[in-house]
């Protein structure tokens, strides 16, 4: 074994992982785990933990390096677990200077960052799809989200070296490219001139003709600004699904969580996507049982799902996280956030079934991420009915779908 990384959590980590292990595999290190940590729930610590406690058992003589967002938050706690290493914080990981040396924890403040480096990657390992960070950190403080003390304020890359590693990813095969950060949508904020995250996309899809398929990971429903809008109605090579952080459907829960966005703003976003591109689709996540929640609150949750058409929803039991305001109330008990949570994926995988049903009979492009398997332009599921290479994509016609997938079948 010479350098093992175990990623948990979001897009922008596993391109955070790549670009650690450059690093590592420069530095000279062998017989290394890194264990690259999420912070969003307790499930995802606990884990990450798990995992941790798995590595030291099955490989007691190698050394484990814990990172990530868990660990800049509370690095003392994981540098405490037996057989961990060493401890490094979210900036210091992206260093070289860091895989250098051998200090037991090298955690700085994060909340002091006002810059984040752009960084080279040749390429993501066997994954088909690329993520490539365009910005770091959140200036938002929604009550249950103890990310942004993870990550830091928010910063951006600047557009040309955005579009130097999308051509350099391009070069080595990849046709599809997400844009990820922990806060999309406050993409330019601090760049000369303020550019937002459609002129992004518009000069990157320019200045990048040979990129087939761009896709955008998670927004805010409250920030797609005009130049986005412009891009999802006339850019093809945009990819037509959105995957919205809407968290809640009732008002009293969405100023609760201090988000910035009403119910009727996701349906008035969905509503007018579809009317610019109907074949769009959409994501959602959403978090069951947030503290105060009551029954109709729930409802409103629910019935969101239909009245905006989220169709590929990533659903939460509410997790409180030390730290933040919403953890000081008082919680709904466990088994009932977990019911409503169950509650809403039943709704969510009905509406996706649906849409696959619907796809019967069109024709789709799917990039290939197995020999069997891949997804469409608005991320359905797709199995082929013959093999191809990994990262091709694949164009036919949908014969067939079931509650999962839908099945291309090439003339």
């Amino acid at each position: 074994m010479s350098v093992n990384i175990l990623t948990f959590g979001c897009r922008l980590n596993a391109f955070e992982s790549e670009v650690m292990r450059g690093h590592a595999e420069a530095a000279g290190l062998s017989d290394t785990i890194i264990v690259n940590t999420c912070a969003v729930t307790a499930e995802a610590e606990r884990q990450a933990r798990q995992a941790v406690r798995r590595a030291h058992r099955d490989n007691p003589d190698a050394r484990i390096v814990v990172t990530g967002c868990a660990a800049q938050i509370d690095p003392l706690a994981w540098s405490g677990i037996d057989g961990v290493s060493r401890v490094i914080g979210n900036v210091e990981k992206l260093t070289p200077a860091a895989w250098a040396v051998d200090d037991a924890v090298l955690v700085a403040d994060i909340m002091q960052v006002r810059q984040t480096a752009a960084h080279l990657i040749d390429g993501f390992g066997t994954r088909a799809r690329a993520f490539i960070e365009v910005q770091q950190g959140c200036d938002h403080r929604c009550t249950f989200c103890i990310i942004p003390y993870g990550r830091g304020p928010s910063r951006s890359i600047p557009m040309g070296a955005i579009a130097q590693q999308v051509r350099t990813l391009v070069a080595n095969g990849y046709r599809e490219v997400v844009l990820t950060g922990v806060d999309l949508t406050s993409y330019g904020a601090d760049l000369p001139g303020a550019p937002k995250l459609g002129q992004l996309v518009r000069r990157l899809l320019a200045a990048v003709p040979e990129l087939p398929r761009l896709r955008l990971s998670s927004i805010d429903p409250a920030a797609i600004d005009t130049d986005l809008w412009h891009a999802i109605a006339h850019e093809p090579r945009l990819m037509p699904h959105l995957h919205l952080s809407v968290q809640a459907g009732s008002d009293m829960i969405l100023k609760r969580m201090k988000r910035r966005h009403l119910r009727h703003h996701v349906i008035e976003v969905t509503d007018r996507a579809r009317a610019l591109r109907p074949e769009i689709a959409f994501g959602a996540d959403l978090i069951a049982g947030f503290p105060t929640e009551d029954a109709a609150m729930f409802n409103d949750s629910l019935r969101l799902i239909d009245e905006a058409g989220l169709d590929y929803l990533h659903v939460f039991p509410y997790s409180a996280r030390n730290g933040t305001p919403a953890a000081r109330i008082q919680a709904l008990p466990m088994a009932e956030r977990r019911a409503r949570a169950a509650t809403l994926r039943a709704a969510g995988l009905r509406r996706a079934a649906a849409r696959y049903r619907s796809m019967i009979g069109g024709t789709v492009t799917a990039l290939a991420e197995s020999a069997t398997a891949g997804h469409s332009e608005t991320f359905a599921p797709v199995r082929f009915m013959r093999d191809f290479e990994p990262g091709s994509l694949v164009t036919g016609r949908i014969t067939a779908a079931d509650a999962t997938s839908v099945t291309l079948e090439i003339a």
